[in-house]
């Protein structure tokens, strides 16, 4: 069994995001390997990119952050390297098309592999050209995760009878970034995804209370955060460790009910 379907077989999986490099490389180790003994069954690595066209203003500001610190991919790998013995969670990184084809997409793979990252996700690629990732994924044994929208319909059991890992439900339209509300329908989502496939459904975009995370658990079989964490992350810069910490704990208790 692959370590992200593992990550879901302990109950509900919590999954924090953070940009790495932001507010520099260092605060990102510490961060993560305490994410990990918070209870975080999966971490999402973001990698900066100057046009990440998914991602609203925290995100953003954050990847603009970590670019001025000077991050580039390979000082993350080589990061994630040094660390991976001390994180029990799976991990993921989130990135876009073109720093995968710019760092050479089998290069890109094979780095993923050696630094024990699980599984890729890249918004800007949709079902119809996974082709261009694809098969350097799984030369390499990493998993590519795929995205279903509200906007999806008919092609959400189309994605999810060749999905891997976990499918990544877009809980709103739009960019990510805190919502008050999420009105979509995701019980319905993820009823189509089950209907032809056993991946396990995490949702992302717009959850940052422990409320919205225990209604979206209750109907999917994770949740994904980035926004609100980046946000403690902007404010507290490298003193950000206990606060996103004492905040992983509060939204993991929240979805195991």
């Amino acid at each position: 069994m692959s370590k992200i379907k593992e990550a879901f077989g302990k109950g509900k999986a919590f999954i924090p995001f953070v940009t790495a490099g932001d507010p520099d490389l260092d605060t990102t180790a510490r961060l993560l390997v305490a994410m990990s003994e918070s209870g975080a069954d999966i971490i999402e690595i973001g990698i900066p990119f100057s046009d990440p066209i998914a991602e609203g203003v925290v995100i953003q500001e954050a990847d603009l952050r970590a670019l001025a610190s000077g991050t580039t991919t390979d000082k993350i790998f080589d990061m994630v390297e040094k660390i991976r013995p001390q994180i029990k969670s799976a991990l993921a990184v989130m990135t876009y098309m073109n720093p995968i084809f710019v760092y050479g997409t089998d290069r890109f793979m094979r780095r993923c592999s050696e630094c024990g990252i699980s599984a890729v996700i890249v918004p800007d690629t949709p079902f119809e050209e996974k082709q261009e990732l694809e098969p350097y994924c799984s030369k390499h044994g990493v998993e590519l995760v795929s995205l279903i929208a509200p906007t999806s319909h008919e092609r959400i059991k189309t994605i999810a009878k060749e999905s891997q890992g976990f499918v990544y439900c877009v809980s709103s339209m739009g960019v990510t970034g805190v919502r008050s509300e999420i009105t979509t329908d995701i019980g319905e989502m993820v009823e189509l995804v089950r209907s032809v496939s056993d991946t396990p459904c995490a949702v992302g975009f717009g959850i940052s209370t422990p409320e919205q995370a225990k209604k979206m658990a209750a109907v999917s079989d994770g949740v994904i955060v980035g926004s609100a964490i980046m946000k403690l992350v902007a404010k507290y810069g490298k003193d950000c460790i206990e606060p996103v910490c004492e905040y992983v704990k509060e939204m993991k208790s929240a979805i195991n009910f």
